[in-house]
């Protein structure tokens, strides 16, 4: 690695926090209500990631608000039941944080629901900034929320890695000028991942630790 990374920005679903179930259930409720018997597990698959807006407006474009709204109240009632951590996030942040790291989070999803999941899952004390989808008029894999969270970190992207689960976070990376690293425990799978090149693949978060020389 050319430059010493001071700067780490992670996504936060799938990535830090397994809320995998808690969105494809709450993908197959809403889609259950409007097309009973039409979607799999399978089907909604290609939803994570992308905002509520864009995946939903595939499915209808006329109906994209009120099928968000029933997302959203089944996902909040039934979040603290379905995240799950996991293995290595906790510690390895926490050693982030104490060798100085400046630590951030880049999500497309809304603040009060990324601080639900980082108390649920005593995240939230590690991160100086937090970049979501009500703070940008852009999301990933535009550049725009990245560079936003570098502007509030004092931080260049020549210093700064990506950390995520999905081709948005690599790309957004990739288009900031950021050192970029995947998750192999994508929900997609670690081939899904590696086909966005992205300049790690990490098979646990604690790879993180050699590869920052730590």
């Amino acid at each position: 690695m050319t430059n010493k990374i001071t700067t780490v920005l992670f996504d936060l679903d799938g990535t830090l926090i397994d809320t995998n179930e808690l969105i494809i259930t709450s993908y197959l409720h809403t889609l259950d209500k409007y097309y009973p018997n039409k979607y799999k597990r399978e089907d909604v698959l290609p939803f994570m990631g992308p905002t509520l807006h864009e995946a939903f407006g595939t499915i209808d474009p006329d109906r994209v608000e009120e099928m968000i709204l029933e997302y959203r109240d089944f996902n909040i009632s039934n979040h603290d039941n379905l995240v799950r951590e996991f293995a290595g996030v906790l510690e390895t942040v926490r050693t982030l944080k104490e060798k100085g790291y400046k630590l951030g989070i880049v999500t497309t999803k809304r603040h009060d629901v990324t601080m639900k999941g980082l108390r649920l899952m005593n995240l939230d004390a590690f991160f100086e900034v937090i970049v979501a989808y009500d703070h940008v008029s852009k999301t990933k894999p535009d550049p725009e929320p990245i560079f936003k969270a570098l502007e509030q970190l004092d931080s260049t992207p020549e210093e700064t890695m990506m950390v995520g689960d999905n081709y948005h976070d690599i790309l957004a990376g990739k288009n900031a000028g950021t050192v970029t690293a995947g998750c192999a425990w994508s929900i997609k799978g670690r081939e899904y991942i590696a086909k966005y090149e992205p300049d790690y693949i990490l098979e646990n978060m604690a790879d993180l630790l050699p590869i920052l020389g730590e």
